[in-house]
């Protein structure tokens, strides 16, 4: 019957003329090549090679045969390459999801830069707005999550990041607005504007409103950041959002911030550097969470390089 070895023989005939070459090629003995053939021709009952001619010509039934192998080794070449680069992680699919939705804007050149360097690994981002994205993680579902929350958890690992400061989002018209800093009981009649997550993952509510038994009035949610400082700057409620976030829109005059200041405020999360210099306010550290088994992936590797290179944006 026909076979791969068989198909491998008649390209190396071709390429080479003779028995013997094709035999070196393929690291077998020319008695080897000659039984092969025979054992071919038998099976079929037809002629492939001429073997009298210098150098080997085929028969028409052995160009069918070459026609064949012309299609079929490239693929199954191909296929080797590939799975060699699987099994080495030079090649395969990241999954990745946010829970910043505010960190597309310092994400994105990397992902670029990730796509330039490794270009046989698919990247694939998860949309929307997942309620418990750590289980993602755990499950398979996802590579690599961007988070604010180090769960403990089995098999979960945590790549710092950056420290950033969460800061209060208003009107330059708000009442608000004309205080040095804001304390929860400031925020219980106010209307919040957040992304649609749970609020017990919201920076504000975590860090700065539960710790003091207080809440927001009314919560209002939308998915885009833009239309987040449009409802804030007609006053239609405040919002919290990183520090290298509302900088841009504050240049621009649109809104202002300010800082959260709570009795209760804690500065575990600040770098080492920063707790000794009287910092007060809601800051939060961002991590790169992944499983543990995935880190020994080339690609993995990879991009957790690039992330070590991240510069905190401003």
């Amino acid at each position: 019957m026909l076979e791969l070895r068989h198909l491998q023989t008649l390209s190396a005939l071709r390429a080479h003329g003779s028995l013997a070459a094709a035999a070196d090629e393929l690291h077998v003995t020319a008695s080897a090549v000659s039984h092969q053939l025979k054992e071919l021709e038998n099976y079929y009952g037809v002629k492939l090679v001429n073997r009298r001619t210098r150098p080997l010509t085929f028969t028409p039934a052995g160009n069918v045969v070459l026609k064949l192998a012309d299609n079929i080794l490239p693929q199954v070449i191909r296929t080797k390459n590939n799975l060699k680069r699987l099994a080495h992680g030079q090649a395969g699919r990241l999954r990745l999801a946010s829970e910043c939705h505010s960190c597309f804007d310092w994400l994105m050149p990397i992902l670029n830069q990730f796509r330039r360097e490794w270009s046989d690994v698919e990247l694939d981002f998860a949309t929307g707005f997942e309620p418990e994205p750590h289980h993602l993680l755990t499950e398979g579902d996802i590579d690599l999550l961007i988070t604010t929350s180090d769960l403990e958890l089995e098999g979960i690992c945590y790549q710092p990041l950056f420290t950033y400061e969460s800061r209060l989002v208003l009107s330059p018209t708000h009442p608000l607005a004309s205080k040095q800093s804001i304390a929860p009981s400031d925020l219980v009649d106010q209307t919040l504007i957040a992304y649609p997550v749970e609020a017990k993952r919201l920076d504000v509510i975590a860090k700065f409103m539960a710790p003091a038994e207080v809440s927001f009035a009314k919560i209002r949610t939308t998915e885009l950041t833009a239309m987040l400082i449009q409802l804030v700057a007609s006053e239609r409620g405040v919002a919290a959002l990183p520090d290298w976030v509302a900088a841009e829109y504050e240049k621009k005059g649109w809104i202002v911030t300010r800082p959260l200041i709570s009795p209760n405020s804690s500065n575990k999360d600040l770098p080492p550097s920063m707790r000794n210099q009287n910092r007060h306010g809601v800051f939060c550290q961002l991590f790169a969470a992944t499983r543990e088994k995935s880190q020994e992936i080339a690609y993995m590797q990879g991009f957790a390089k690039l992330l070590d290179e991240l510069v905190k944006p401003y």
